[in-house]
């Protein structure tokens, strides 16, 4: 049975699981096994979501989403203005 991702929500939690437990004296290896994960796992998700509160992920995602709108915007006009510049030469 193939496992699921987990949300940018719960990576985040999971990360503050792993603070809140080395902060109470546990060692870093036992917590990041406590939280169901492997090691490259939990540093990968540390450098990408590292010091992130749910507000900032959710402004992120925003941001996301806002530049995929922005980029398809950027390209589609870029495709306007290339088959113009075609018909106003005349190569049709």
């Amino acid at each position: 049975m193939a496992s699921r991702r987990p949300k940018p929500q719960e990576i985040v939690s999971k990360l503050r699981q792993v603070e809140v437990l080395m902060e109470q004296g546990m060692p870093r290896l036992d917590t990041i096994r406590q939280i169901g994960v492997i090691a490259k796992t939990y540093y990968r998700w540390r450098k990408q979501y590292g010091g992130m509160g749910v507000d900032q992920l959710n402004e992120l995602k925003r941001f996301q989403k806002e530049d995929e709108r922005l980029r398809r915007a950027v390209s589609d006009l870029t495709l306007d203005k290339l088959i113009l510049s075609e018909a106003s030469l005349g190569n049709f």
